[in-house]
């Protein structure tokens, strides 16, 4: 009897298994997993250190596809090429979709866009002008400049071969500058599709054929999906944020104006530590953003004539070179670079007339303290009012701040318990005069 139990038993344990089993597959074949990045803005490097992570996420969770939903004005090259590297040998399909509406995929975006196992664009969208600028602040030589865009066209053609891309208009993106409408993208080969939505886009390449990285084919499965967005994280989004030239330029001004506080005015703590924070923030940003240090290094001089002028004094010579040296260094900090990595002249107009300003105010302080008489000790007795303790005939005592003083009268008598006025001091006798 207890060995047909544990023979039932058993069995009924390895069905349970078993059915355990199919249901897991069953859940997986139903719900394939996509995993969805967002990308916004100027590709930085800390871009491209989400993409890769999120990537990485999709290989080990082994998703069905990874999408980059895309739009950005362009960017750096360094952290374009890694981006560009990481989903050329990514061992899951990456999907490029330029969305939504009114979005584009310019310059270094045009590069990520065509580099997708599948490249998609939402009706409305734009991608292309990936003609190479300047990097670093400098002016680039023309027979320099040409070497670049050719070799920033060749890169394009080997992207647009591996995906099997139009390799002529492609290379016109670089070369040209051209501009792609969705409808033009699509026509000209240099994308796959065009979709409204995320959910039309996984139904539309589902059952499509993508090589990854080593020859290995996979058909896309995404009849039945489960999004799985990505988002950067507080970190990530922040450090995006100031990677920008508007506020990068903010917090150099700001960081520099707090050290200047803090030198004014010692042992206030907070506009030192404030400034010297936003400086840090600002030093990451400009190394990210490539800045020109001529430019760093004149805004930097700028605020330390402004700091000569508080502790000279030397009456307008040092503000004035300090507002020459902020101006220019402003306007070179990124010159030769796209608008997108530009200052806004409003923003440097506003800040020059506002540490103008701060710095004026500080300067009549400055020589108001130059100006008013020091007055200690003895001295600042003068004008007081005292009581006197002992008839003054012209001769007698005086009470003040708790201390007995002999005193003169200039005129006449004064009696005990009548107020008088402090004109001079002589030694260690006081001329006293009767109040009013």
């Amino acid at each position: 009897m207890s060995k047909h139990l544990f023979k039932a038993l058993r069995l009924a344990f390895f069905i349970s298994l078993l059915a355990g089993a199919l249901t897991s597959l069953s859940v997986n074949a139903a719900n394939q997993s996509v995993k969805v990045l967002h990308v916004k803005g100027t590709i930085v490097p800390i871009v491209a250190d989400y993409i890769d992570r999120g990537i990485s996420q999709a290989e080990e969770e082994n998703a069905t596809a990874c999408i980059i939903e895309l739009n950005t004005p362009g960017g750096l090259l360094e952290p374009t090429e890694k981006i560009v590297e990481r989903i050329l040998n990514a061992r899951v399909p990456v999907i490029v979709y330029v969305s939504p509406k009114g979005a584009w995929a310019a310059s270094a975006g045009t590069f990520i866009t065509l580099s997708g196992h599948v490249a998609a664009m939402m009706p409305g969208t734009t991608i292309g002008a990936a003609h190479p600028v300047s990097a670093g602040g400098e002016e680039i030589p023309e027979e320099q400049m040409k070497k670049i865009t050719e070799f920033s066209a060749k890169w394009m053609e080997t992207i647009a071969q591996e995906r099997g891309r139009n390799i002529e208009e492609a290379k016109l993106a670089v070369t040209e500058s051209k501009s792609f409408t969705d409808v033009d993208a699509l026509e000209n080969n240099l994308i796959d599709l065009r979709a409204e939505d995320i959910a039309t886009l996984l139904a539309e390449i589902n059952g499509q054929l993508v090589t990854l990285a080593g020859g290995e084919e996979v058909i896309l499965e995404t009849e039945n999906y489960v999004l799985d967005r990505t988002e950067m994280t507080f970190v990530e989004r922040f450090l995006q944020t100031i990677s920008h030239p508007n506020i990068a330029y903010i917090l150099l001004s700001v960081g520099s104006l707090g050290i200047i506080a803090e030198i004014y005015s010692p042992g206030a703590l907070f506009p030192g530590i404030t400034g010297a924070i936003c400086l840090l923030l600002a030093f990451y940003a400009l190394n990210v953003l490539d800045a020109f240090w001529g430019g760093i290094l004149l805004i930097i001089l700028a605020f330390g004539l402004f700091v000569g002028e508080a502790l000279t004094a030397t009456f307008g010579l040092f503000t004035a070179g300090g507002v020459a040296a902020l101006v220019l260094g402003s306007l070179i900090l990124f010159p030769g670079q796209p608008a997108m990595f530009q200052v806004d002249p409003w923003l440097i107009a506003v800040v020059v007339l506002l540490v103008t300003g701060i710095v004026a105010f500080v300067m009549q302080r400055v020589i108001q303290a130059h100006r008013r008489q020091a007055k200690t000790g003895r001295e600042e007795l003068a004008g007081k009012t005292a009581v006197v303790k002992q008839d003054l005939d012209p001769e007698g005592l005086v009470f003040f701040k708790g201390e007995r003083w002999a005193a003169v009268a200039d005129k006449g008598r004064i009696k005990a318990g009548e107020e008088v006025i402090i004109t001079e001091v002589d030694g260690l006798i006081l001329r006293v005069t009767k109040k009013q």
